[in-house]
């Protein structure tokens, strides 16, 4: 169930999908999720600007959705340890943000869809 989004400023060279890989080991070990329930999208960006565009530092948006029920501590404790994985790699100047928002058990669906 856990959707990871992940925004990034164009032309960062890092390993987008390696870093997913491990978000998608890590989301178990803290919060209980099954790896397989794991989904990401990374969308890399056609531009950015950070304040006036003096700074050319890259950005990194990682988003972790998760179903209604986690502990603000679990919570925590995933968004901490997110931010710890990528700063080991992303390896230019850079701006993180890493969130962790619950999603509504009520009001959210999921469907794999099989095609026709």
């Amino acid at each position: 169930m856990p959707q990871i989004l992940i925004d990034h400023s164009p032309g960062l060279d890092f390993d987008v999908l390696g870093f997913a890989k491990e978000v998608h080991q890590l989301v178990p070990e803290v919060i209980g999720a099954r790896t397989d329930d794991c989904k990401t999208l990374v969308r890399p960006a056609a531009q950015h600007l950070v304040g006036d565009g003096a700074t050319t530092d890259a950005v990194v948006f990682v988003e972790i959705k998760l179903l209604a029920g986690r502990s603000t501590e679990a919570r925590s404790a995933l968004t901490a340890r997110v931010t710890e994985l990528l700063r080991g790699y992303v390896r230019v100047p850079a701006e993180f943000c890493v969130e962790v928002t619950e999603l509504d058990r009520e009001t959210y669906v999921f469907v794999h869809h099989s095609g026709r």
